[in-house]
C-alpha cells in the first residue's frame, strides 16, 4: 500500500492499493476512486463491536474497498477544515487511544474497538465522553484533526491540562482522565466549559487546534432562523 495527502484546507489522503489489499472507513467516507476497487460494506468485527463504534461516535457500519488491480486507488477526505495524520501502528505495540471522531480510515490489518478511560467519572462528567476507540495492528492509520495537528512527548509524571473535545490521540501509557475547572468565576465567567482534560505522562499525545463542536455551538447565534 501507497499513499499521498492531497489539499490543504480540506484535504484527501490516497491510497493506492495492490490486488487484495484492503482499506476500510466510516459507511458515506469515501471521496473518490479508480476502476477495479470492490466496496464492501459490513459490520466489521460483529455487532458487539459495531454498537461499540456507535457510542464512540462513529458509524455502526464500515466500508471495505478492496483492489481488484494493482494500482487502484481510493480517497478519503477530512470532514472539515483540518489536517490528516498518517500513523504507523507496526512501530506502537500497544497501539494507540483514539477520540470519537478522529478515526478516518486504516489498512484492513488494523482493528479497532471500544475502550474505557480508568475512571469511569470521567465520561459520566466531562461531556466528550469516556468511551474512546482503541486501534491496534500492524499497518497504516489514518486520523482526522479539526485545525492543525499539535505533537507532544510527555514524561513520566508530567501533566498536560486539554480543553474538553481538543485531544485526538494518545498512546496507551498516557492517563487520561477529566477535572471539573475551580472557581466560580472561572466557571461562569471564564468560557472554557466545567472541565479540562487531564493527561499525565509518560508517551505521546496528538491534539487539534480547532475543536469544530465548540466552532458550531459559538457561529449558532448568528445564524437566522426562519
Amino acid at each position: 500500500m501507497r499513499y499521498q495527502i492531497i489539499g490543504q484546507t480540506v484535504p484527501v489522503v490516497e491510497v493506492e492499493l495492490n490486488r487484495g489489499e484492503t482499506v476500510y472507513t466510516q459507511s458515506g467516507g469515501m471521496t473518490y476512486q479508480s476502476d477495479g476497487i470492490e466496496m464492501k460494506t459490513n459490520a466489521r468485527g460483529g455487532v458487539m463491536k459495531s454498537l461499540g463504534r456507535m457510542f464512540s461516535g462513529e458509524s455502526i457500519f464500515m466500508a471495505n474497498y478492496t483492489a481488484q488491480v494493482d494500482g487502484a486507488k481510493v480517497a478519503f477526505a477530512t470532514t472539515v477544515p483540518g489536517n490528516i495524520i498518517p500513523v504507523n501502528l507496526s512501530e506502537m505495540p500497544n497501539g494507540l487511544t483514539v477520540q470519537k471522531g478522529s478515526f478516518l480510515c486504516a489498512e484492513d490489518s488494523i482493528e479497532t474497538s471500544v475502550t474505557f478511560s480508568k475512571r469511569f467519572s470521567a465520561g459520566l462528567v466531562g461531556g466528550e465522553g469516556f468511551i474512546l476507540q482503541k486501534a491496534q495492528g500492524k499497518g497504516m492509520i489514518f486520523l482526522e484533526v479539526d485545525g492543525d495537528p499539535i505533537e507532544m512527548n510527555l514524561m513520566p509524571g508530567e501533566v498536560l491540562k486539554v480543553d474538553t473535545g481538543n485531544v485526538v490521540a494518545f498512546e496507551p501509557s498516557i492517563s487520561y482522565e477529566v477535572e471539573t475547572i475551580k472557581g466560580l468565576g472561572n466557571i461562569f465567567l471564564g468560557g472554557e466549559g466545567l472541565f479540562l482534560t487531564r493527561l499525565v505522562g509518560p508517551g505521546k499525545v496528538i491534539l487539534q487546534s480547532q475543536n469544530f463542536g465548540d466552532f458550531v455551538g459559538r457561529i449558532t447565534p448568528y445564524i437566522p432562523n426562519k
